[in-house]
């Protein structure tokens, strides 16, 4: 259930999207608040001129808030965001912390407004050389 605040932060990265779009990258458009409302920071999609295919504004800030705050900080921050977040982008939010994210338009809403989108698949094969990769990773984690 989102709140009239939750739609105030939202237009705004609405409208992040549309300068996005504006300045010739896909519209897209994210910030993160804090616990009380107070912008943190903001990103639009950079992709093309950034050249960069993972300048997605959710992953910046995902990355932002993972250098630039305390685990307990980030664990209080809500992204807001015009188009629910890729894949790639969920799994840097969730390593981030952050708490929260609130969307506009669904993965599955974009998909329909935006035709042609999907890339084939990249075949995976493995796991391969359990034992060898075992010895470098196990107990690290400890």
């Amino acid at each position: 259930m989102t709140t009239p605040d939750d739609h105030a932060l939202l237009r705004r990265a609405i409208a992040l999207a549309a300068e996005a779009r504006e300045g010739g990258d896909p519209p897209f458009g994210s910030l993160l608040s804090g616990p009380d409302g107070t912008v943190l920071a903001e990103e639009r999609n950079t992709t093309l001129t950034d050249r960069d295919i993972t300048a997605h504004p959710e992953l910046k800030l995902a990355r932002w808030a993972a250098r630039e705050l305390d685990a307990a900080t980030a664990a209080e921050t809500t992204m807001y965001t015009s188009c629910q977040p890729c894949e790639m982008c969920q799994a840097v939010i969730q390593r981030a912390g952050l708490r929260r994210v609130v969307f506009a338009l669904s993965g599955r809403q974009l998909l329909d407004i935006r035709p042609g989108s999907g890339l084939p698949p990249v075949p995976q094969t493995g796991p391969a050389l359990l034992d060898e990769v075992r010895a470098v990773v196990e107990g690290y984690y400890r």
